[in-house]
């Protein structure tokens, strides 16, 4: 079993900045059997939508059109924690963010065996 757990959602304003983290734990967990680990969004009414990518076996980064220039994902050397970086955070990235890892197709959850619970990040205008 895998765990993932967030932290530094919260509430800011538009212009403003916030730092998630992502760390996995559990029993069952090896860093180096996880592919990729990344990050998701829910806005209210909305579906899930992929935001950025870290993979590991060959390090990459990927990110979404909505968010390339503004998030950042980096991953800690342990390779267990999994960081997004978003500046210039506008009204619209208000939503529950979660980490995911897995192993399948980075751009879908579908390819995400675990989920962290997510973490609530509000921007106000």
């Amino acid at each position: 079993q895998v765990q993932l757990e967030e932290s530094g959602g919260g509430s800011v304003q538009a212009g403003g900045s916030l730092k998630l983290s992502c760390t996995a734990s559990g029993p069952t967990f090896d860093p180096y059997s996880i592919g990729q680990m990344g990050w998701f969004r829910q806005a209210p009414g909305k579906e899930r939508e992929f935001l950025a990518a870290h993979t590991h076996i060959h390090p990459f980064t990927y990110y979404a059109d909505s968010v390339k220039g503004r998030f950042t994902i980096s991953r800690d050397n342990t390779k267990t924690t999994v960081f997004l970086q978003m500046e210039g955070l506008i009204p619209e990235d208000t939503a529950v963010y979660y980490c995911a890892a897995g192993n399948g197709n980075i751009w879908f959850q579908y390819g995400y065996n675990y989920w962290g619970q997510g973490t609530q990040v509000t921007v106000s205008s």
